[in-house]
């Protein structure tokens, strides 16, 4: 049995979530049991995000608070991973004293080794070397007990180098697993009762253009689309000016691919679009949604925007709403521009004052609710597929999954459900979430 408990508090994307995992197995190894208390934990770790100043900042609290912690233990070892480790190096001590540990993105595969060398040394320890291959993409995470749906990451870092992201510098250059070592863990948990699968990496787009072995994304879906097991596939995250026409046209040939994907847009401004260096214009995205919805009518299209980078004028923030309004994005995650150390856009000429960012964003926000609540009203009364996760937040008496196009639904229903596939006709909408009703069960999806 564990005696040592591990305790992870996890920061921005599901990528982070899935490294989480990696390192949860990797120090089981070691003797470490997971808790999701804090005061019983052995050994914290907090895995850090640095795409934006506002998640630094949290990252920081957050480990500010655990100083107690270490005043009443001081077995108790600290560490900070991921990507702002990566980025602050041992700078991390200094605004964090009671730190014990830093590691970057490339040396997750070294946590027992370091973990176990301040046990009986004591001290700090950092490590934010890089690696030529990324051993942590070989390790197998564990999906939680219980759990219907998972992620697996299929590749680690970018090329694209876009002026305002620090990703290229943190997570390094792309790096793609082998076809066949992908195929083996997606078995592994179809046969631990995984019904759907979440394909992760900077770019999924341009997986195999490094160390694929020939194999393009639209390879890798087709294959992972026949094991047995698998009703479900979803990816993120995508680059528009890496969507091939092969992967388009997957929407209509591979059958458990859900009729969704997250295409971030950024700005619907060809200038700035220019200066963020994104590699392609607003009309190329709009041809390319235009092909999505050619070949899957019914496909969700979510996004992302930034307002208020430096140089964007008046007309420019318009013309990311026009985009808007001619797309209709099923959801829309928007950001105000942070300056993030390292990148092209540091110190970029002509930038936008707070004030005008924040109204920016407001106004940006409206329009978006306004076209998500027309989205989802648009699915009363229809009939979809529903892979139950577990208990609603709603309250014991209701159950809560998704639909295929990621519309989280909730429905009066037992936890018998679980992991089932049932058919719910939709009663009402929200910003946020649909209800609705069972009107079947284990006739799996509709597409």
């Amino acid at each position: 049995m564990d005696k040592k408990k591990l305790y992870i508090q996890t920061f921005g994307c599901q990528m982070n979530v899935q490294d989480s995992q990696k390192m949860a197995a990797l120090l089981k190894e070691s003797g470490y049991g997971t808790t999701e208390d804090p005061r019983e934990a052995d050994l914290i770790l907090v895995n850090t995000c640095s795409i934006r100043e506002k998640a630094a900042q949290k990252i920081c609290s957050q480990l500010g608070r655990f100083r107690d912690l270490k005043e009443e233990n001081p077995h108790l070892l600290i560490g900070a991973v991921g990507c702002l480790a990566q980025q602050w190096g041992a700078r991390f001590f200094k605004r964090i004293p009671h730190l014990d540990l830093v590691v970057g993105t490339h040396q997750i595969h070294r946590l027992p080794e370091m973990v176990a060398d301040l046990e009986q040394k004591g001290g700090q320890a950092v490590e934010t070397g890089r690696c030529e291959s990324v051993r942590s993409l070989e390790i197998v995470a564990q999906p939680p007990e219980g759990a219907v749906s998972t992620f697996v990451t299929i590749m680690q870092g970018c090329i694209n180098r876009c002026a305002y992201c620090v990703v290229p510098f943190l997570r390094g250059p792309e790096e793609s697993r082998p076809l066949d070592e992908i195929l083996r863990e997606v078995r592994m948990l179809a046969a631990e009762g995984i019904r759907e699968v979440t394909l992760l990496g900077q770019n999924v787009n341009s997986y195999g253009q490094a160390n694929g072995g020939g194999h393009d994304f639209a390879d890798l879906l087709a294959a992972i689309g026949k094991v047995e097991g698998i009703e479900r596939i979803r990816f993120t995250t995508s680059h528009p000016k890496d969507l091939s026409p092969r992967l388009i046209d997957s929407f209509g040939k591979v059958a458990p691919l859900c009729e969704h994907i997250h295409l971030p847009i950024q700005s619907g401004s060809d200038r700035v679009l220019a200066l963020m260096n994104r590699g392609y214009r607003a009309e190329e995205y709009l041809a390319k949604v235009a092909a999505l919805r050619a070949s899957c009518p019914d496909i969700a299209i979510t996004s992302d925007v930034i307002v208020g980078f430096p140089g964007e004028r008046e007309e420019d923030f318009q013309a990311t709403l026009a985009l808007m309004r001619q797309v209709r994005f099923d959801n829309l995650f928007s950001f105000q521009y942070s300056e993030r150390e390292g990148t092209a856009a540091a110190g970029m000429a002509d930038p936008v004052p707070e004030a005008v960012k924040r109204e920016r964003l407001v106004i940006l926000q409206s329009l978006q609710m306004e076209h998500t609540g027309e989205r989802n009203r648009a699915r009363i009364g229809r009939t979809e597929g529903v892979l139950v996760e577990g208990p609603s937040k709603n309250g014991p008496q209701d159950m809560t999954g998704r639909t295929r196009a990621n519309r989280i639904v909730n429905f009066p229903g037992a936890a018998g459900l679980i992991g089932q596939v049932v058919q719910v006709r939709i009663t009402e909408a929200f910003l946020h979430s649909l209800r609705g009703e069972v009107e079947g069960r284990g006739e799996g999806d509709v597409h």
